[in-house]
């Protein structure tokens, strides 16, 4: 029995359809980046304990850090982990102090570090230690 036009059209119909649902489902597994602000409504200041803050959160790469404080009562200063321990930036971290009162920072995969470099601040837990995966 022979087939006509309207049935090649209909498999044509079937596969642009199964192409696209496929489509649709393996877009939707793609990850989105989430925007986390650091010490939730507290914000970036003295007297917040950012080891807790971390604790039980998804971090990954990505994500975007939101700093949020009064302007010229802190800052920001992305560091590395020496840094981080001794809380004195380099001249080169230094040089990437942000100090808007609304700092964003996006999450690269691994251990990501925070210090404010104000005199005291950092020795009094202000940085931050985010490990993203």
């Amino acid at each position: 029995m022979a087939m006509g036009r309207g049935s090649d059209m209909m498999s044509v119909f079937v596969a642009l359809l199964l192409i696209n649902w496929s489509t649709d489902t393996t877009a939707s597994h793609i990850p989105y980046s989430q925007i986390h602000e650091v010490g939730d409504s507290e914000g970036w200041g003295l007297g917040v304990s950012y080891q807790d803050w971390t604790n039980g959160r998804a971090l990954a790469a990505g994500d975007i850090l939101v700093f949020k404080y009064q302007p010229g009562q802190h800052n920001v200063v992305p560091v590395n982990g020496a840094s981080y321990s001794s809380c004195k930036p380099t001249a080169f971290a230094a040089s990437k102090t942000v100090s808007t009162g609304n700092d964003k920072f996006k999450l690269k995969k691994g251990a990501n570090y925070f210090i404010c470099s104000l005199p005291g601040d950092c020795q009094a837990g202000m940085k931050l230690l985010v490990n993203a995966n």
